[in-house]
């Protein structure tokens, strides 16, 4: 009994060192705590690429209830430290937007319209914060598939 106890004394001692020792795993890579914060986001970036993960392309025909992830590719996005923010598609579609970070894992911005104050639009969308480095960044959006998820995958480039 006491060997029993022994060993499972020491394998428990050698699980806790090997995860200790163990790289943590979470979606703000590139940063060095985890958390993402807003002043990252400040500057112009432009969205150079959507790829996908877990869905099929095509499979998902309009974004933000505007176009199609593709129709993305080329946009500008200013974000100021206000939280005031617009994109502007390659066709020139514009939109003017209240953005924010939340729990420093996630970016989420709300449409706004002419007249509209952000505090009173209730919708929004919300992406989960993948590499965010400075200079390029990813955001992934969740689009449910069944009792799981495949993701949209925006990357961008900072241009100031």
């Amino acid at each position: 009994m006491k060997r029993i106890f022994q060993t499972s004394l020491a394998i428990l001692a050698l699980t806790f060192i090997i995860s200790a020792c163990s790289t943590p795993q979470n979606t703000s890579a590139g940063t060095s705590s985890g958390n993402v914060s807003r002043g990252k986001f400040v500057g112009t970036w432009t969205l150079t690429n959507v790829t996908y993960d877990g869905l099929v392309q095509g499979a998902v025909q309009n974004v933000f209830d505007q176009a199609p992830p593709e129709a993305f590719v080329g946009s500008t996005w200013k974000f100021t430290n206000s939280g005031n923010g617009i994109y502007t598609l390659s066709n020139g579609a514009s939109q003017t937007i209240f953005w924010s970070v939340f729990n420093g894992t996630q970016f989420q911005f709300k449409k706004l319209y002419q007249g509209d104050k952000a505090k009173n639009v209730q919708e929004g969308y919300r992406l989960d914060i993948g590499v965010m480095n400075g200079t390029s960044m990813t955001l992934r959006s969740p689009v449910a598939i069944g009792n799981s998820n495949g993701y949209i995958i925006y990357s961008f480039t900072k241009a100031n």
